[in-house]
Formats: C-alpha cells, sequence, structure tokens
C-alpha cells in the first residue's frame, strides 16, 4: 500500500477467504473493500492545497493542509527521502530516495495529482545516492547523484533516464535550473564549488570556489542570479548566473544549509542549521532583513547529526509569498512564517527527521 489516510493504521483490511473455498457473499464483500479502497486512494489529497513533508527516518512523505496544518495523506517512500520536487503543471511530485547508513538509496518516487498516488518509483541502477532535483522544462527533472558524481536529467512522465553528465569527484549535492531549462548549477560540499552545467551539450561549462562546503543553491531568476550557502565558512554567495563571477559574500552564521528565493525574487531565505536561524536577505540591497529564531525555547529536541539541537533545513514558501516553512528536523515539526512581519505563527507535527518540502496547489 503506498499510503494510509492520516489516520488510518496498516492492516486496515483483514484477510479474506482462499479462492478455493470462498462464497458468492465472501466474493462480494471481498469487491465492496477493493472498491471502498480505490475511493480511499484518490481522496486524503484531492481536495485540498498541500504541503508536502519528507520524513528522512521514517521513510515517508506526508501531505498537509495548507490551511489548517492537519496531516491528510502519508505516501512510503524509499530508504531516506531528502529532497522533494514539484512540476510546476503541480501534477508531479518526486522524492529522492538517498538511503542511510545501512542501505544505499537508487530510486525516485512519482507522487501524481491531484490522484494523490504514486504512480512508479524510478529505478536509477548505478546511479546511486541521488539527492538534489530540480524541474527542468516539461516533466523533466535533473537530479545529482552523489554515488556517481553525476546530473541526471529523468522524464519522469516516462519513467527514465535521457541523459547523465559527469561533474567531477566530491559531494554533488544540491542543483538549481534556469528557467529555460538549459542551465543547471550543481553545489559540491567537498570542493566548495559551484559548476554550471549546459544540459543541451551534456557538459560542465565552468566551476568557481565560492566557499568550505557549498550546498544550498537556489537561482533568483529576474536578477540572473545564483545563491549559494557556504555552510563551513558561514556566508552565501551571490553568483553572476552568466559569467559565475562572485558578486557579493554574505555572512549567515551558523552553518547555512539550505536557500530558497520568494515567488516574485524579492528574499532570499537561508536555514542556519547550527543556529536554528532562519536569515532573511533583500536580493536587490543584498542585505539583511530579519534573523529568526526558528527553535523553541521550551521544547526539547532530540539527537541529531549536530547534537540536541532543532536543526532546521529545507525551506519553502507559497507562491503568494505569503507564508514560509522550515523544517524543524531535530523537532518533528514545521515552523509556519508569516512573510508580513517574518513572526512564528504555527507550529505543526510531522513525521520523523523531516527535511525536504514543496507545495502542491490543486488546478
Amino acid at each position: 500500500m503506498p499510503w494510509l489516510p492520516a489516520d488510518m493504521p496498516g492492516g486496515l483490511f483483514p484477510p479474506g477467504p482462499s479462492a478455493r473455498f470462498a462464497t458468492r457473499d465472501d466474493s462480494m464483500r471481498l469487491y465492496t473493500l477493493l472498491a471502498i479502497s480505490a475511493c480511499l486512494a484518490a481522496a486524503p489529497a484531492a481536495h485540498a492545497d498541500v504541503l508536502l513533508v519528507g520524513n528522512k527516518s521514517a521513510q515517508t512523505l506526508w501531505a498537509i493542509d495548507l490551511a489548517s496544518g492537519e496531516k491528510q495523506a502519508v505516501f512510503e517512500t524509499g530508504v531516506g527521502p531528502h529532497e522533494v520536487e514539484v512540476s510546476s503543471d503541480q501534477r508531479y511530485a518526486v522524492v529522492s530516495n538517498y538511503g542511510d547508513r545501512d542501505a544505499v538509496g537508487n530510486s525516485l518516487t512519482v507522487i501524481e495529482w491531484p490522484a494523490g498516488r504514486v504512480v512508479r518509483t524510478i529505478d536509477l541502477g548505478a546511479d546511486t545516492r541521488p539527492h538534489g532535483m530540480a524541474f527542468l522544462t516539461g516533466h523533466r527533472l535533473a537530479v545529482t547523484t552523489e554515488g556517481s558524481d553525476s546530473l541526471l536529467v529523468v522524464d519522469v512522465g516516462l519513467g527514465q533516464v535521457i541523459s547523465r553528465t559527469g561533474v567531477g569527484e566530491g559531494v554533488a549535492h544540491m542543483v538549481a535550473a534556469s528557467r529555460d531549462g538549459r542551465f543547471a548549477y550543481v553545489t559540491n560540499i567537498s570542493a566548495g564549488t559551484l559548476e554550471k552545467v549546459d544540459l543541451h551539450g551534456g557538459a560542465v561549462l565552468q566551476t568557481i570556489v565560492t566557499g568550505q562546503g557549498a550546498e544550498g543553491v537556489a537561482v533568483a531568476d529576474d536578477r540572473r542570479e545564483v545563491w549559494v550557502t557556504n555552510r563551513g565558512d558561514d556566508t552565501v554567495s551571490v553568483v553572476d548566473a552568466e559569467s559565475l563571477e562572485v558578486l557579493a559574500t554574505l555572512d549567515s552564521p551558523g552553518f547555512p544549509i539550505r536557500v530558497a528565493i520568494s515567488p516574485y525574487g524579492q528574499y532570499a531565505l537561508v536555514t542556519n542549521a547550527r543556529a536554528a536561524t532562519l536569515s532573511v536577505f533583500d536580493i536587490r540591497e543584498r542585505a539583511l532583513v530579519s534573523t529568526i529564531q526558528v527553535a523553541d525555547p521550551e521544547a526539547e529536541y532530540q539527537q541529531t547529526l549536530l547534537g540536541d539541537t532543532a536543526l532546521p533545513i529545507g525551506v519553502e514558501i507559497t507562491p503568494d509569498g505569503k507564508r514560509a516553512f522550515v523544517a524543524i528536523s531535530g523537532g518533528n515539526e514545521i515552523a509556519v512564517i508569516d512573510t508580513a512581519d517574518w513572526q512564528i505563527v504555527a507550529r505543526w507535527a510531522t513525521g520523523r527527521e523531516p527535511d525536504a518540502l514543496g507545495v502542491v496547489l490543486l488546478p
């Protein structure tokens, strides 16, 4: 069963009688149960706009109602779901199954909307440890695979890898793409670099050093800039998307790990994992607007890679720009932020170790 409704445990339906001893009444009951199951499969995610949350330790993706914060559906994924991306037409949400210490992941889970169902799992074969993803044009998806030091382009609708580009040794972790889908920008944590990849030609055009632990990356299309978080240097690099010249270096203390650009290109939001803060930068002014403490001062956080800490990682913004969401991995919750005054207005429960975030709006 690929998903379960929010309040429904596994094993809902008891084993039916064997075919050898089945009666007409037994068959009718089985038919009814199957019909009910089919109806339920389309219902949980089909009636509301949702926030998608990848829970790494639970191996699940939750769909949470954007208005109420209530869990609408739970989808099973592969081991270690690390990132989630939603196609521009809202038809597909894709999860990269990275794996964990004991299991090496090499697959993508594809969920179709508004049906709210897992339609396929894409096996990437020898291209292991898929992580960062960015939709290009249509249903083509760029995917980094750390195990093969590659950037793949995958046709999500067909479930096929259509190209593969080597991006050099290291930890090619996150990826962002230009609006026209021609170029991809890949961060390499161990090398501290940003690679610009020509997806039409299948080659790395240029590599620059941005800072130690280059990880988060996002494209501000209207400015033709690429924003990169350098977690080892506690900085954010602002890079010219064409020349890859570093235009500015901004301070973001506390292990900056992810960055997201607001829908109208006004703000860049950076999560700082050690400091448990969110830095808000004005993109045009390249200046810090606000620093938000996303940890709950009264909460007790679970053990994470950085200790007993809130560990904010994923960050997402609604298409209207009015709310931002931060995944608090150490607290199994989402911090909901009103962007009018940059205040936390709610905290929503999640599964174990939330990280990746995405938004699906119903047509």
